[in-house]
């Protein structure tokens, strides 16, 4: 018999760790590696926040905080729901974790019984699926494709819909497909929920300010008040901020399931780190000017890697609406031989050669849910990024 869980035998480690672990280790045996498996902006934690943390160390703020948030933070976060997207929330229906993703896993923990489905666009983030099976509940992934924008329809969702599905899972823009919804494509999607009132929405909006082409990003209790009750808006100064390593998350909804997600909070990691609340602070009240100047070059780097992919042999790359994720195809690629002498049977197969041959780390699309096709994080410096689809066009090239 096993000392660990059976619970583990459910989940899988992540992919997108993974690849960045096995990146690092080549780096650090001397190969000449570029990673590009990483959502981390290579952006710098804005000035005025960093000094925001420092003044917070110097004036002692290093204690314990209440579990769910120091109270400036939650009303910080009130102002931005109300400024940003039109939607009202009170303290006590606001929550502050370690990370989005802590966010997101004391929902499934606090709500899921064993049995209870939870709809997951595919492709997905890969830690969707994984949270869900280790709350005891089951994954239902809807695959998206690329005809549709990799984006979930109305009639694949109604389709979806059992009487034990509990939760319908959204992230827009996506990730890992950069993929935004337009506010008539949620509102087709809304009209569905409306008329099954035992499913919840959890919409990971985390990647909210990172839309390009004058996109309007909207979210679902904005489109739809009616869903206000059973929505849970998840968002963070992860991506948009610069503030990856701060790991503070934060979510809204309704006032008893954030009491009970504080509650499982309470008895895991207790309050997030007090330091880092402040400079949240700083960072939702203070001055927004750097997101679009850093969207600019991300919009930037977007067209390069599109357009540079599209001309390898073998690719097709979408060009999409948000994030910093590029999500290509390599079907064209699946049963040539590698320079190795190694065919390509899958999407997985691919990465790996990939990085052995030309040392570039993306991740395969089969771990998201849908392949054959690869995840590319373009938050990396430019010159990087072009070398990288070089070596990938190389790599194509050089496929019999």
């Amino acid at each position: 018999m096993s000392f660990l869980a059976a619970a583990l035998d459910r989940v899988k480690p992540s992919a997108t760790i993974a690849v960045t672990d096995k990146a690092r280790a080549l780096k650090a045996a001397g190969r000449n590696v570029i990673g590009l498996g990483a959502g981390e902006p290579d952006f710098d934690t804005p000035a005025n926040i960093k000094l925001a943390a420092i003044h917070a160390i110097e004036a002692g703020k290093t204690k314990y905080t209440a579990v769910d948030g120091i109270p400036e933070l939650k009303e910080a976060i009130i102002a931005k729901f109300q400024r940003e997207n039109g939607v009202v929330y009170k303290p006590n229906q606001i929550i502050v974790g370690t990370g989005g993703k802590q966010v997101l896993y004391n929902a499934l923990m606090a709500t899921i019984n064993p049995g209870d489905e939870v709809i997951i666009p595919a492709p997905y983030w890969v830690s969707y699926p994984e949270m869900v099976a280790l709350a005891g509940g089951e994954p239902v992934p809807v695959v998206c494709t690329a005809a549709t924008g990799f984006k979930l329809g109305a009639e694949a969702l109604e389709r979806a819909i059992t009487p034990k599905t509990k939760w319908v899972i959204l992230c827009s823009p996506s990730n890992p497909t950069g993929a935004a919804y337009t506010r008539a494509e949620l509102k087709a999607l809304t009209d569905v929920l409306v008329r099954h009132p035992h499913v919840w929405v959890m919409t990971d909006d985390m990647y909210e300010h990172l839309v390009y082409d004058d996109f309007q990003f909207t979210t679902v209790a904005q489109v739809e008040p009616g869903l206000y009750d059973r929505t849970l808006t998840v968002n963070g100064v992860s991506k948009a901020y610069c503030m990856t390593g701060w790991r503070i998350g934060y979510a809204g909804g309704p006032a008893h399931l954030i009491k009970a997600m504080s509650t499982i909070q309470s008895q895991s990691t207790s309050n997030p780190c007090s330091i880092a609340q402040w400079a949240s602070v700083e960072a939702l009240n203070g001055p927004q000017d750097f997101i679009p100047a850093n969207n600019k070059v991300f919009k930037e780097r977007r067209d390069l890697v599109v357009s540079m992919l599209n001309q390898a042999n073998g690719i097709e790359c979408p060009r999409p609406e948000g994030a910093f994720y590029v999500y290509p195809s390599c079907a064209g690629t699946i049963g040539k031989k590698a320079p190795s002498g190694n065919v390509i049977a899958n999407d997985e197969q691919f990465v790996t050669e990939l990085l052995e041959t030309e040392g570039v780390a993306v991740v395969q699309g089969s771990a998201f849910g849908l392949g054959p096709a690869f995840r590319i994080s373009y938050a990396t410096k430019t010159s990087d990024l072009e070398d990288a689809c070089k070596r990938i066009q190389r790599f194509c090239g050089n496929l019999r």
